[in-house]
């Protein structure tokens, strides 16, 4: 699994590759039942502190994107929460979104736009419309 981090961001290194896990579930890049790799590697292929990767991981986990057991370690869950729903802290962000989107002169119509063509270069289009 190839990440790309970027050590000089703002955004914690924990949150850059749950991000990027996401992701790649997202897009189908990692499909459910795909294993991970163990922490221990993601630390030394990334060259972060394993302590950093198990952060992601737990909230991975704890998200209900991954699952893990001892034997076989993180894989991709076949099934994902909040089907149909954002949760609330996914809504404020959008919220907050939208927001600089407006403030910055970005019309409704282009907002849209841009939203749909993201969607579709993330998504793997499966649900949709």
């Amino acid at each position: 699994m190839i990440l790309s981090l970027d050590l000089k961001s703002d955004i914690p290194i924990y949150q850059q590759i749950y991000d990027q896990i996401l992701q790649g579930i997202a897009s189908g890049a990692l499909e459910p039942g795909e294993k991970l790799p163990t922490v221990r590697a993601l630390a030394g292929e990334t060259g972060v502190n394993s302590m950093t990767v198990n952060k992601a991981y737990q909230l991975l986990k704890a998200d209900g994107y991954i699952f893990t057991d001892r034997r076989n370690g993180a894989t991709v869950s076949d099934s994902f929460p909040g089907a149909d729903c954002l949760s609330d802290v996914d809504e404020q962000q959008l919220s907050m979104i939208i927001s600089r989107a407006s403030l910055s002169g970005i019309g409704k119509g282009r907002f849209l736009k841009l939203c749909a063509d993201m969607y579709d270069r993330l998504s793997s289009g499966e649900g949709s419309e």
